[in-house]
């Protein structure tokens, strides 16, 4: 038994337990895996033992442990980056078994812990969530060599295209889920689903005009949704005549719409204009005891607390990348904390992903 758990922690940790290993053993051949490459990241370690089960389920600790194909991809997405093939199979295997259970290859958007080992409850997808899982499913395979990854994420990147994806006066847009967004007032919108850099990806992956004309319609939208003082993207959009904020939503720019500056940047999309209105906002309240985590784009009005450390980070980026290019300043991110919220931890970590890799391309 010893010998099978230390030659092959991953493969353990990689084909489940098959009834050969007890469950002390199977977790901690899991963690041996994941964690004996010491290279790992110290952040990504402690987002694992935090947010990811050794099955592969990404726990949503903010919203009653949930689990989502949001948080199944970025998990994926993370696993990737850090070169954790253990880790990304776990939470690929989980991923597959307990959300891609329509009869396309979408994902259900959420999974609900409970007494009989949870559900679905409702199988619409969240489109953001797969874009995550097929970018990720792309870069997986490019990185190890394996085509099964590359075949996966051209079928999600297929249905995306086949089922969510339309035509206004306002160019392409994406639906937010296949179900429930379009409507007599108009379609629907969330700006933040626009993840650029997956776009762009997924151009490669799946070549297809429609991904060039998602992004040019995410920035000409950008430029004619914009809301209040600080002329800022709402989280939620109606393209009607003219994009207008979403009546079944709160009229807010806050944590969906924080997203759009890390994903334009990260996609080397982050011309001047484009970040303008994000560092106006936050850098109002440079000389603040705190920064907004939100603003309500009806009365201007703002959150009387200050910002979680992922937001705070998405903040530092965006004026880092809004500084002149001459500018010599450089960019320092805090560590994960290990009581940060799920949210928060989730932003910190794609942020510095965000950093490196926009500074590489």
């Amino acid at each position: 038994m010893h010998a099978l758990l230390y030659q092959t922690p991953c493969r353990a940790s990689r084909y489940g337990r098959a009834g050969i290993l007890p469950e002390f053993f199977w977790r901690m051949a899991w963690w041996a895996c994941s964690q004996t490459a010491a290279a790992l990241d110290g952040d990504w370690i402690r987002y694992k033992q935090s947010y990811i089960s050794p099955q592969g389920r990404v726990i949503d600790t903010g919203h009653a442990g949930i689990s989502h194909s949001e948080g199944q991809g970025i998990g994926l997405l993370l696993a990737v980056h850090n070169r954790d093939h253990a880790a990304f199979d776990n939470i690929w295997r989980w991923t597959r078994i307990n959300l891609q259970i329509r009869d396309d290859k979408l994902a259900a958007w959420k999974w609900v812990p409970g007494d009989s080992g949870g559900n679905v409850p409702d199988k619409n997808n969240a489109t953001d969530g797969d874009l995550f899982i097929a970018w990720a499913l792309y870069r997986a395979g490019r990185q190890w060599q394996d085509a099964s990854y590359l075949q996966a994420g051209t079928a999600i990147s297929r249905d995306i295209r086949a089922k969510l994806l339309g035509q206004s006066a306002h160019g392409a847009f994406l639906l937010p889920g296949e179900q429930g967004f379009i409507k007599a007032g108009g379609v629907t919108i969330n700006l933040s689903y626009w993840v650029f850099p997956a776009l762009q990806d997924l151009d490669r992956l799946d070549p297809a005009p429609e991904w060039g004309n998602l992004i040019a319609s995410g920035l000409h939208l950008l430029q004619w949704g914009r809301f209040g003082r600080w002329q800022l993207p709402a989280d939620w959009l109606q393209l009607a005549v003219m994009p207008e904020i979403a009546p079944d939503f709160k009229p807010r720019f806050s944590y969906d719409a924080v997203r759009i500056p890390l994903y334009l940047i990260w996609a080397k999309l982050d011309n001047p204009d484009n970040l303008r209105p994000f560092n106006e906002f936050w850098g109002y309240f440079q000389f603040a005891r705190f920064v907004p985590a939100w603003t309500a784009l009806a009365d201007d009005s703002v959150d009387s607390h200050d910002a979680p450390a992922g937001i705070h980070a998405v903040i530092s980026l965006t004026r880092l990348k809004g500084a002149a290019r001459s500018s010599q300043h450089e960019l320092h991110l805090p560590a994960l904390s290990p009581g940060e919220g799920y949210y928060s931890a989730t932003l910190l970590l794609l942020a510095k992903l965000a950093a490196q890799e926009s500074a590489a391309r």
